[in-house]
């Protein structure tokens, strides 16, 4: 069955790029309503904006949505990844500022919040986005793909030169809590110079160590260093979890990126939804159900 939020969650955080302190509140939704955002700092025009993967206007640094007014929300893939880990397919998301405050730079505060609160189950099934043939985006840059699976499994690998993170690869059935437990506390990354660069183009004014994993060559400039060994790879699918469940239902299918971003998943689901043969939309069985990411978890799945 569907499912919402027993009671609205409040947070406040900072803005990655605006470096503003920023308020946002999920809040509860009937069945069918799937998940939207609503900036209550804009109220001269529509300020509702669709969570789905044509929405999309920019990735360069994060997911950033639009709705036909010109109204837009960044940074909304930890959100969105989640939203899919604990099974949330319901929720209006409001937002009082341009971008969804960054946080620890991972889903974790997310994840904690809604799993204490609870999840309240509605009376009707989920819907799910069966894959049924292979889909592949390839360009010099990356490669991504979606293919049939049972279930979600994530196959991600990653390559940089900065040698603190180097080549990093992972295997991930997202079934059953895996998002929650071996992903969610994982932080975004980047390195010492893009800092230096986006700050002097006034951008990234509220990221610090406090919110990234910052690395120079060989070195983590964060004093207490990774979470885990391979925290970059798996940060990198907890993002494609985010921008996947921007497909506007689960997606049972096996997705596989090779440095790969926000733009090639994005670009993924644009491919899949351009091909009506390569996809089904189907109501999911007990069984099936049970497989989503989300599916009989509770806090004490959470890993801090």
């Amino acid at each position: 069955m569907q499912t919402t939020l027993k009671k609205s969650i409040f947070f406040t955080g900072t803005g990655l790029h605006s470096g503003a302190a920023i308020d946002l509140r999920v809040l509860p939704a009937s069945a069918n309503y799937g998940l939207w955002f609503r900036r209550t700092d804009v109220t001269d025009r529509d300020n509702l904006i669709p969570a789905r993967y044509d929405a999309v206007n920019d990735t360069k640094m994060c997911t950033r949505v639009c709705n036909d007014a010109g109204v837009e929300l960044s940074t909304i893939e930890h959100l969105m990844a989640a939203l899919a880990g604990t099974g949330i397919h319901n929720a209006l998301i409001e937002v009082s500022g341009p971008e969804v405050p960054i946080m620890d730079g991972s889903s974790a505060p997310f994840v904690a919040e809604i799993l204490r609160v609870g999840l309240q189950t509605l009376d009707q099934p989920v819907r799910a986005i069966r894959i049924l043939k292979e889909v592949t985006v390839k360009t010099e840059d990356f490669e991504v793909s979606l293919s049939p699976n049972d279930n979600l499994n994530i196959d991600f690998e990653i390559d940089f030169a900065q040698s603190a993170i180097g080549r990093q690869a992972k295997s991930l059935n997202m079934a059953n809590g895996s998002f929650v437990r071996e992903l969610s506390n994982c932080r975004t990354f980047c390195s010492r110079h893009e800092v230096e660069a986006l700050q002097s183009m006034g951008l990234g004014l509220g990221g610090s160590l406090e919110n990234a994993i910052v690395v120079d060559q060989d070195k983590v400039l964060n004093p207490d260093g990774f979470r885990r060994v391979d925290e970059c790879v798996r940060h990198k699918m907890l993002d494609a979890l985010g921008d996947l469940y921007l497909a506007g239902a689960p997606i049972l299918g096996q997705y596989r990126g090779k440095r790969a971003g926000h733009r090639a998943t994005n670009l993924v689901l644009r491919a899949l939804f351009d091909q009506p043969d390569a996809y089904e939309m189907i109501e999911c069985t007990p069984d099936q159900s049970h497989d989503l990411p989300g599916a009989d978890i509770t806090l004490l799945d959470f890993v801090a």
